[in-house]
Parts: C-alpha cells; sequence; structure tokens
C-alpha cells in the first residue's frame, strides 16, 4: 500500500485552482479531484504497518484552523518539476505536520528528510519552455484563495497509473 496524509482542498478551491491550469505546454496537470495539500508522504507499507499508522494518527490532538493559498511557483528553479500553488504562513499546518512526523516516526517510519514545504501541486514538468513558465509564474504570483477551514486530515492511498495517480481516502481525522 502506498499511503501519504494529506489535507483535503474544498470543492470550490479545486475549481480556483484548475483554472490556473494552462499556459505551460509540456505540463501534466493534476486532475482537480486529486488536488490536496500533502502532510507527510509515507510511501509503499504493509498492511501491519498501514494499521499501526492509522492507530498513530487516530492520537494526534489538534484542533481546527484556517489556511489560505498564496502565490505559485516551482520546485528545483533550475531545472523546474513542481509547478504548485503555496499556503500563506500558517503555524496551525505546521504545527499539525510536526505532530504527524513525530507520530508516524515513533511507530518506525523513518523520518522525512526533506523540510516541509505546504504547497498544493499543480502540475508535474518534464522539460517546461523557460519563457512560458515565466510568464506563468508572473501571471499567477498573486494569486490567493480561501481562507478556508481546515478541519480533518485524511491518510490517502495512491495507485500510480501512466495516466495519472488515483488516490483514495483510507481514513478521516478530525481535529
Amino acid at each position: 500500500m502506498r499511503l501519504f496524509v494529506a489535507v483535503e482542498i474544498p470543492e470550490t478551491i479545486r475549481t480556483r485552482l484548475s483554472l490556473l491550469q494552462g499556459g505551460v505546454p509540456g505540463a501534466r496537470w493534476i486532475r482537480p479531484e486529486n488536488l490536496h495539500l500533502t502532510l507527510r508522504f509515507i510511501g509503499e507499507v504493509d498492511g501491519r504497518l498501514a494499521g499501526d499508522i492509522d492507530l498513530a494518527l487516530a492520537q494526534i490532538p489538534a484542533r481546527p484552523f484556517e489556511i489560505e493559498l498564496s502565490g505559485t511557483g516551482v520546485f528545483s528553479p533550475r531545472q523546474p518539476r513542481v509547478l504548485w500553488a503555496g499556503v500563506a504562513r500558517s503555524e496551525p499546518l505546521v504545527a499539525l505536520a510536526t505532530k504527524i512526523e513525530i507520530a508516524l516516526q515513533r511507530i518506525g517510519v523513518p523520518a522525512e528528510t526533506r523540510k516541509f514545504a505546504p504547497h498544493v501541486t499543480l502540475g508535474k514538468l518534464k522539460t517546461p519552455d523557460p519563457a512560458r513558465l515565466g510568464q506563468f509564474l508572473s501571471a499567477h504570483g498573486d494569486f490567493r484563495a480561501g481562507p478556508f477551514p481546515v478541519t480533518h486530515f485524511t491518510l490517502f492511498s495512491s495507485i500510480t497509473r501512466p495516466d495519472g495517480s488515483i488516490y483514495r481516502p483510507e481514513r478521516v481525522y478530525v481535529l
């Protein structure tokens, strides 16, 4: 089972994000129903560890909060591979991601090596045209959506397919 933990994006915000998806030739855009904010990618696990993950996540204490999407950008600016919508600074979001990380490490999931950088992936890039990518980032750099409430987080399973991944919610954890 391939797992990740995420905040689901409300449909109205997913619609706004999907309207950004265009104008960058060669981009593989994420389907609107798959847009989410990853709190922690876990990866492939067996059934026993999946059960332990579920129990650990169910015990995380946190209160509901709001987040706002803000701006667009890319990871690895020299060779951009991921085009994203950013998240405005949110201490409660960072605190939740930290609690999830600690809970997962306690049950033996290897530590995440990358720093938490909250974002919503809009598309994956193979060989983007630098001029068109620059135009996209300039045109959408001031993008804002929300704020919207975060009342739960979700454990998802993922099946990778050539035409895009399929995400299935396995369990919802209410804040």
